[in-house]
């Protein structure tokens, strides 16, 4: 026992030797990555914001409506977004949605396409399975140390973690549905003389089309459960009233921004079902 732990295997220090040369020969990288995803959500949230709240609520609730054809569905897209405004989070909480949609649309942007090839490839898959576990099982700090050390405080970091820990959902289940469609499917379209592109976008990606919006559903989920993560390295959005709220041992403010919290994710839940229905 003693030797064993007499011989360590530096695998710290390892990890540090990567991430100082990391940031000494690709800084120009990292700060042009930073500038572009700093863009994207910044992007986003001018979208978010620049409409008045009332006329957001407004929209929201007709898609509710357009998509679902429910009045539950629309009235509580309506009452729960004005409780937001009323509760006087709306601006954090459009500042969660920005994050939460710009790590949603790059975890998709990767997770499907990296779905899709370990589906055809299914010695990938195999080789990416212990990366997808560590990603989803390795604590966020572990990873948000060298995000914080590469990209400073801020917005960035808090989607790079975002991203690490929602890209394994869209990449299972895009494998699962691509990998579970039935062989008489395709032996029908191969003898039909369609070419594997042809097969793809037209027999595996419509059969896989319920398993990658479920993928879209979880993705959306998980990265709205990293907001309090985000406000750990600078980030803005519901996560700074929360952590206001646990360091005050605020019970009154830590409730009404889970409330918030909670409203924020059926709503995005709910609105994602009726595109599916």
């Amino acid at each position: 026992m003693e030797w064993l732990e007499t011989h360590k295997i530096p695998v710290g220090h390892w990890a540090k030797l990567m991430v100082d040369w990391l940031t000494g020969n690709m800084a120009w990288f990292f700060d042009g990555l930073s500038e572009v995803i700093g863009a994207i959500v910044a992007g986003t949230l001018w979208l978010l914001q620049m409409p008045h709240p009332l006329v957001l609520v407004g929209l929201v609730s007709g898609l509710a409506w357009y998509l679902h054809r429910s009045l539950a569905l629309t009235a509580f897209a309506a009452l729960g977004l004005l409780l937001v405004i009323n509760q006087g989070y709306w601006i954090e909480t459009t500042e969660t949605l920005s994050l939460v949609l710009a790590a949603t649309t790059m975890s998709m942007l990767i997770g499907v396409p990296v779905g899709v090839l370990a589906a055809g490839r299914p010695w990938l898959y195999r080789l990416l399975q212990p990366l997808l576990d560590l990603m989803q099982t390795i604590p966020t700090f572990v990873y948000l140390i060298p995000a914080l050390v590469l990209f400073g405080l801020g917005a960035v970091p808090a989607l790079i973690a975002t991203v690490v820990f929602a890209v394994p959902a869209p990449i299972r289940l895009t494998y699962l549905g691509i990998s579970s469609t039935p062989h008489a499917l395709v032996e029908t379209a191969d003898a039909f003389g369609a070419t594997p592109a042809m097969v793809l976008w037209k027999v595996k990606l419509p059969w896989a089309m319920p398993q990658i919006l479920a993928g879209l559903t979880q993705t959306i989920m998980l990265s709205l459960s990293m907001v309090v993560v985000a406000a750990l390295v600078g980030a803005s959005g519901l996560g700074v009233p929360t952590l206001r709220a646990l360091n005050q041992v605020n019970v009154g403010k830590g409730f009404e921004v889970g409330i918030v919290i909670v409203i924020v994710a059926i709503l995005l839940d709910r609105l994602l079902k009726a595109g599916r229905s």
